[in-house]
């Protein structure tokens, strides 16, 4: 069964995307950006450098809260040994594809204490194209957006990660108390990157995001803190 949604403050809404090919990079990151960040996205580039859990009990130690981006994928027996596992440390959120019913309830019944699931749905750096040359024709990344909420929520998942764009649209669909996360955001608009399906920050909020992810827009900056600081002032106001 899907637990409620986290009881974040406004300053934990944005979630930085510490993308870093190391523990000391990483660390650098979380110095430099000071008290205008509070919650980290820890991912797959850093998982290759080894020092992923000593990074995840850093920023434990800093207050600060944790994000497991590991997008597991696997079979069901697999999947919930590694939720398990996970539990067992300071991690508010964790995803998983929502590609199969099967794997998220047994990862949904293998959680434990305060860790909630989230389902990936679509990426966001694909399109309706890329859909298609996966062999999912007859639908636009917003159709199979929903179906995988709907499905991650009826499999006792506590969420999900998808596009600002598709927010509204899940929100509709699932009801309140099942949290939405969307990467992609893009303060300024647009920038080119590999970022296909992006929003604005008071639009995903204006759309029923409980949390936004934010990587380069801050981490490109030519000040970062400013630029953390900047977007948590536009969720001061959007998130209320």
């Amino acid at each position: 069964m899907a637990r409620g949604p986290v009881a974040l403050t406004p300053r934990e809404r944005l979630i930085f995307a510490l993308d870093a090919p190391s523990g000391a990079d990483a660390l650098a990151w979380v110095d430099r950006l000071g008290d205008a960040v509070q919650f980290y996205k820890i991912g797959m580039e850093l998982l290759a450098s080894g020092d992923y859990f000593s990074v995840l009990d850093e920023l434990a130690r800093r207050d600060k809260r944790v994000f497991v981006d590991l997008k597991f994928f696997d079979i069901p027996a697999t999947v919930a040994g590694v939720i398990r596992g996970l539990s067992r440390w300071p991690v508010t959120y964790a995803t998983l594809h929502g590609w199969h019913a099967g794997m998220m309830e047994a990862a949904a019944a293998a959680r434990e204490g305060d860790l909630r699931l989230l389902a990936v749905t679509v990426l966001t750096s694909m399109d309706g194209s890329d859909l298609r040359a996966m062999g999912i024709n007859s639908a636009e990344p917003a159709d199979i957006v929903v179906q995988r909420a709907l499905a991650a929520q009826a499999s006792g998942i506590d969420g999900v990660i998808c596009s600002g764009q598709e927010a509204g649209m899940i929100r509709a669909a699932t009801g309140p108390g099942f949290s939405i996360v969307c990467p992609g955001i893009r303060p300024g608009g647009p920038v080119g990157d590999d970022q296909k399906r992006t929003v604005g920050v008071a639009e995903a909020f204006a759309l029923g995001a409980d949390a936004i992810v934010v990587g380069r827009p801050i981490s490109k900056a030519t000040d970062p803190k400013a630029a953390a600081e900047a977007i948590q002032a536009e969720i001061a106001v959007a998130a209320k």
